[in-house]
């Protein structure tokens, strides 16, 4: 039987890992085939055409053959578009692979998620003043595309709908409940059916953008859990090098903000209408 081959596959490379002396396997994203594993030969000798190309966070077209659950890759082309995020937004960019490992499936394909992280890549390169709101988005519709994000249009237990004028709390398992007083940082009822709604639009990132906009900060705990609980971490590598880093800072020299900030961002102009 004939090796199956595919050719030129839109992609971009999560992580990487020694597989010789020579060789690296590359764990990828794909838009028809998901998250696959390939094994770049030669990619760690200096004349080797792969070297500048399989860089994380840029936009590429792979081609590679095999059956078995490692393939080996036969070219690269970085197809441009735009540059490789530097400063906070590469580390932001770093926190969405691993989400990407710790969530999804190896040959599950998600198209419309592939595009969803093109975008989001494209905007932390680009907008660095869009950050949390990316990450936020993000977040929402990985979990939404994965199959993990409870409905935001019901409570959780009772299936009745949500109250626009109530306040809830989101849980890992058992989805919205209505808040209790010790509950720090609800989102209204409000909230919860705008994001809703954002994510059945047909424009859905810039939508859920414009909806995390209104509740940035009340939405990073629930989404920091909900990521931990079906990523099987207490806590994601990047955040605690984050943290890392912080703690180093001199004393008297501000930190960097961090990738969740408890601040509310502000709602870049870019978004506000479509494109």
């Amino acid at each position: 039987m004939a090796t199956r081959r595919f050719v030129d596959e839109p992609a971009y490379v999560l992580h990487r890992y020694d597989w010789s002396e020579s060789s690296l396997v590359l764990e990828v994203f794909t838009r028809h085939h998901g998250r696959i594993a390939l094994v770049a030969k030669g990619v760690k000798r200096p004349t080797s055409q792969f070297r500048p190309v399989l860089l994380p966070l840029q936009p590429l077209s792979l081609s590679w053959g095999g059956d078995a659950e490692v393939r080996t890759l036969k070219s690269a082309q970085w197809l441009g578009g735009h540059v490789m995020p530097t400063g906070e937004a590469l580390l932001s960019g770093s926190y969405l692979n691993e989400l990407m490992l710790r969530l999804l499936a190896r040959d599950d394909p998600h198209p419309l998620l592939f595009d969803h992280y093109a975008f989001a890549v494209q905007l932390l390169a680009e907008r660095a003043d869009a950050q949390q709101l990316v990450l936020r988005a993000f977040e929402l519709l990985l979990l939404k595309e994965t199959g993990v994000l409870p409905d935001l249009a019901q409570e959780g237990s009772s299936m009745t709908p949500i109250d626009p004028e109530g306040v809830y709390v989101l849980m890992p398992e058992s989805g919205l409940r209505a808040a209790h007083a010790g509950d720090a940082r609800p989102l209204t009822g409000a909230q919860c059916l705008a994001l809703h709604q954002a994510m059945n639009d047909e424009q859905v990132f810039l939508a859920t953008l414009r909806a995390c906009a209104d509740c940035i900060a009340a939405l990073r705990p629930p989404l920091r859990n909900l990521l931990q609980y079906h990523g099987g971490v207490g806590m994601f590598k990047t955040r605690q090098l984050m943290i890392d880093i912080q703690a180093l800072m001199r004393p008297g020299e501000p930190a960097p903000p961090a990738i969740d900030p408890p601040h509310r961002a502000s709602f870049p102009t870019v978004f506000q209408t479509s494109p």
